[in-house]
């Protein structure tokens, strides 16, 4: 089996998770490499939902190593939790099956309390934050100033990190935000705590990964949210604080570009977004209320309602360059079932010409009009759909247009959230 990287192509909850675990029966090892438990995977297996969010989801399989990297931002009690309740559901978590990079930051009480107090004082032009103290983790990471998991089992550190950085953090939250300040000691007590439980996992996982390579093995790397959220390529300011795209599986975990053999890029059948930000096919009709019903379109970390919108292949195009994409997974295909009359974006109209990239300037993208393609919808249910050949001529030609115009193609089709409503299309995923 090739090594593969699973990225988001629009602004997540594209059905990454469904996809990882498809494709985690014929790899041994699935890494995450970047964000925090600001993203969900949600996962039905044999009628079994599992909500992950930090855990990379092929630790339902028995035989498989998971691992976390450094790229991603960790909350000690979100993992630990995460940890209790598979364990609870009879999925064993031991050392063997689960490591956490010793170089990963850790989301700290400081954190979430400045999240929440930045997002409450802006307002109206809030981010649109999960108040998981993620960004602000990362900003200590940037800053250099970090507290790492290899910190978590060398107390004196992280004491000494914490003392030094409530001076400043809470100085900041009383000063400025306006909100209660932290105490050190508590911090400390309820951190060495958990520390004890994280410590049999926390190895150099860049190591591991580098081991099962040369012993002839292969591994799925899988990224939260999607390539516009990137905190580089996304719809800045309206984005993560990481890198979802593909290249980020390497910094993320320890490994070189090399080790990639293939990037499948996730792609539902129409588009969502969580939050602020620009979205140029958004649908707020009765439309728009379908799609978000049909789809159950709730964000499985927040529960926030999601806006729904036409598929963009502007998005999707920006997202194939990005991450130098060789296949695509098409999810959520089973929702257009239904409408009469699709639509897919095929360009943006700006300042009276038409363009197929989007724009850097959030004025400019503000102010981006869709130009649609209108094709034929179906009415037939397609979730019992196994093959090609069992979708309706309009379902065909709907997919079809996607491929012609982005030239990538298709490789995984999803028809309903079970592993087993998928179809296969592509022998993308070989031996190497």
């Amino acid at each position: 089996m090739a090594n593969i990287v699973v990225v988001g192509t629009q602004w997540g909850d594209e059905g990454k998770g469904k996809i990882v675990d498809l494709l985690t029966a014929k790899v041994d090892m699935v890494a995450r490499y970047q964000g925090g438990n600001n993203a969900g995977h949600t996962l039905l297996v044999d009628g079994q939902q599992f909500i992950f969010h930090i855990i990379p989801s092929g630790i339902l399989y028995k035989d498989k190593k998971c691992v976390i990297g450094n790229g991603v931002v960790i909350d000690p009690a979100v993992l630990l939790k995460e940890i209790e309740d598979l364990q609870a559901a009879k999925i064993e978590v031991t050392p063997a099956r689960f490591s956490l990079s010793e170089k990963a930051h850790i989301i700290m009480p400081y954190h979430k309390a400045i999240d929440i107090a930045r997002e409450a004082a802006k307002g109206r032009d809030k981010i649109g934050t999960t108040g998981r103290g993620i960004g602000p983790c990362y900003e200590d990471k940037a800053a250099r100033t970090g507290v790492r998991a290899i910190d978590l089992i060398e107390p004196d550190i992280l004491e000494e990190k914490i003392t030094a950085h409530l001076k400043e953090k809470n100085f900041y939250l009383e000063k400025y935000l306006k909100a209660e300040p932290l105490n050190a000691q508590s911090i400390l007590e309820s951190y060495l705590k958990m520390a004890e439980k994280l410590q049999p996992f926390i190895v150099d996982v860049s190591l591991e990964m580098e081991k099962l390579l040369k012993e002839g093995g292969s591994i799925l790397f899988e990224g939260a949210q999607g390539t516009h959220l990137d905190i580089d390529h996304g719809t800045y300011p309206f984005v993560t604080s990481s890198n979802p795209v593909a290249a980020a599986a390497c910094t993320g975990t320890g490994l070189g570009p090399g080790v990639i053999d293939h990037v499948v890029g996730i792609v539902k059948a129409y588009t969502t977004r969580v939050g602020a930000g620009p979205f140029v096919t958004e649908l707020t009709d009765a439309v728009g209320n379908y799609i978000q019903e049909k789809g159950k379109e709730f964000g499985a970390t927040t529960g926030r309602r999601r806006r729904c919108g036409w598929l963009d292949l502007v998005v999707l195009q920006d997202a194939v360059r990005l991450n130098g994409l060789n296949s695509l997974a098409i999810t959520k295909l089973d929702v257009l079932s239904g409408l009469e009359t699709l639509k897919i974006c095929v360009g943006y109209e700006l300042e009276g010409k038409k363009i197929m990239h989007r724009p850097c300037s959030l004025k400019k993208m503000l102010n981006c009009r869709p130009v649609f393609k209108e094709l034929p919808g179906w009415q037939e249910d397609i979730s019992q759909s196994r093959k090609l050949s069992d979708l309706p001529d309009n379902a065909r030609a709907y997919l079809d247009t996607i491929e012609e115009i982005t030239g990538v193609p298709i490789s995984i089709i999803s028809v309903g959230p079970g592993r087993q409503d998928s179809i296969i299309i592509k022998g993308a995923f070989q031996n190497k």
